[in-house]
């Protein structure tokens, strides 16, 4: 996976809550036996017209938050159903992080296993950087995870809490089974001496 650090780029509104996995990724993009092509798919209903033609008023398509690294949500992002394709388009699309207060638990934790930052706020704070949202782009914003701020270009910076654990397999980019290879001595010791103090286990 791709380390999060420091990360600078837009951050695009879709400040609606409940939006769920099935709008962010419809069903006809689970399809394929592997991950290519799925950032195509990603908010498709929205992102374009019938027609095939990019839809001029969807935010992502707006010249002002085209190429947004960063997407400020609404409450409950990512509920209704836990496809993890929703995370793996985001990803394609080239979103690195989400800024919002309240996630549907296994898209968040789908957003932890796959490299995507999904940052809790608390809903004083959110509401605070949605209002400067909605008066239009507030021009590029640095995501610093090591030091957990969030910096606006002339709006000063908003802290944010992470669980340790979470913040480390980020920065180190790696997975659950990285995660856990990082303790690979300690489990081999536990296992030996288990494995001493039990020998019909052999």
């Amino acid at each position: 996976m791709e380390a999060f650090n420091v990360v600078i780029g837009k951050v695009a509104p879709m400040l609606a809550a409940n939006i769920d996995t099935d709008v962010i990724m419809p069903k006809q993009f689970l399809k394929g036996i592997d991950r290519k092509g799925l950032d195509r798919g990603v908010f498709f209903d929205q992102r374009f017209l019938e027609s095939g033609d990019l839809n001029p008023d969807f935010v992502l398509n707006r010249t002002a938050w085209r190429g947004a690294k960063f997407l400020a949500v609404g409450p409950n992002f990512g509920c209704g159903s836990s496809r993890e394709h929703a995370v793996w388009g985001l990803k394609q699309l080239g979103i690195r992080a989400l800024i919002g207060t309240t996630y549907a638990g296994i898209f968040y934790d789908n957003c932890q296993r796959n490299g995507l930052l999904a940052i809790e706020l608390e809903e004083e704070k959110m509401s605070e950087l949605a209002s400067l949202l909605s008066s239009g782009p507030v021009g590029d914003v640095s995501i610093d995870l090591p030091t957990q701020k969030i910096s606006l270009e002339n709006n000063g910076d908003i802290k944010f809490d992470i669980d340790p654990m979470r913040k480390e397999v980020l920065l180190l980019g790696i997975d659950a089974i990285g995660s856990t290879l990082m303790h690979a001595d300690t489990i081999d010791k536990f296992e030996h001496r288990h494995l001493k103090e039990n020998p019909w286990l052999c």
